[in-house]
């Protein structure tokens, strides 16, 4: 193998050029050209591509988003597109290809691998919802994002006996409302996993304004959920706080990452690069108890997610 590239795809995650950066310098030492691809598939459908050397990911592993550009390209499910992206790789006489991104990036890459292209796939997105690893990349900035900003809101909380509902992302994980809920200190957390029960948590929020006598309280709650601004509006109607709702929305991707994304995304940024090397294809990076493995992208996107009930569990014991 002479010739690699790497794209990144699907929603953004802070730490994605950290993996970027690895990928590059590690191909590079191995004496191999590495090439990278703009907007995704997007890009390696338009032939977007060019080679990279150590200069262009210099200084690259402290800054948030991607340096190569995301998209999303729903076309991309069809052959004869993805005819026209193996073309691409073909005529520039690229081997092995990396793919930074989720479940979407993943499905993308299997396909590329069943035409005949070496392909590994590294996991990537805020959301942490990638059942076969135990970490994603982007998601402790996420989450020490949330904390940042509900610490902030706390403050004002307090000083006028408000509650704060506080929707944060994770579509099809929960992942950052239960962390973050714990970590902040929530005295609700409401995810898909929990369900939402409008009724009982009004009046848990009554039972610590009487019992507690809490000046605030912080509810955290997943994204598409609820209408938080009409929950909060209910808080206000039939208990003692001042109901306030606050959507964190875009905010959750952006920021520097911190230093575990950057170190766990140089490292499955290295591995993928080894695995490629090794002849490894279709297989994504995962991190399973503290070590690096290589799964079959198939049958990574047929794991089932760990319950996080323990975790529930313990948030509860402390509210």
């Amino acid at each position: 193998m002479k010739k690699i590239a790497v794209l990144t795809s699907g929603g953004d995650a802070p730490g994605m050029n950290a993996s970027i950066r690895a990928v590059v310098r590690a191909g590079l030492a191995q004496g191999l050209e590495v090439y990278g691809i703009r907007d995704g598939y997007q890009g390696l459908v338009d032939n977007d591509i060019f080679e990279m050397d150590r200069g262009f990911v210099s200084d690259i592993i402290t800054k948030g988003g991607t340096i190569l550009g995301s998209a999303r390209l729903d076309e991309f499910k069809l052959t004869d597109v993805r005819e026209r992206a193996v073309k691409n790789l073909v005529d520039k006489g690229i081997e092995g290809l990396v793919v930074i991104g989720g479940d979407g990036t993943y499905k993308g890459a299997a396909a590329l691998s069943e035409m005949g292209i070496n392909v590994i796939g590294i996991p990537a997105t805020i959301d942490n919802d990638i059942a076969s690893t135990d970490y994603t990349i982007g998601f402790d900035t996420a989450l020490n994002t949330i904390i940042e900003n509900v610490d902030k809101l706390r403050d004002t909380s307090s000083s006028h006996h408000r509650c704060s509902i506080v929707e944060v992302m994770g579509n099809r994980s929960g992942d950052l409302a239960l962390y973050a809920g714990i970590t902040v200190g929530a005295e609700v957390v409401i995810t898909k996993e929990t369900g939402f029960d409008e009724s009982h948590i009004l009046k848990t929020l009554q039972q610590i304004d009487e019992r507690k006598k809490k000046r605030h309280a912080i509810v955290i709650i997943s994204e598409k959920i609820t209408d938080v601004e009409l929950f909060a509006q209910k808080v206000s109607k039939n208990t003692g706080f001042s109901g306030r709702s606050t959507v964190l929305g875009h905010i959750q991707r952006g920021g520097s990452p911190t230093a575990r994304d950057r170190i766990i995304a140089t490292q499955y940024g290295d591995f993928a690069l080894t695995a490629l090397l090794s002849g490894k294809t279709s297989v994504c990076v995962c991190l399973q108890n503290d070590k690096y493995v290589a799964l079959d992208i198939e049958e990574a996107l047929n794991v089932t997610k760990k319950s996080r009930k323990p975790l529930f569990d313990l948030h509860q014991r402390l509210v």
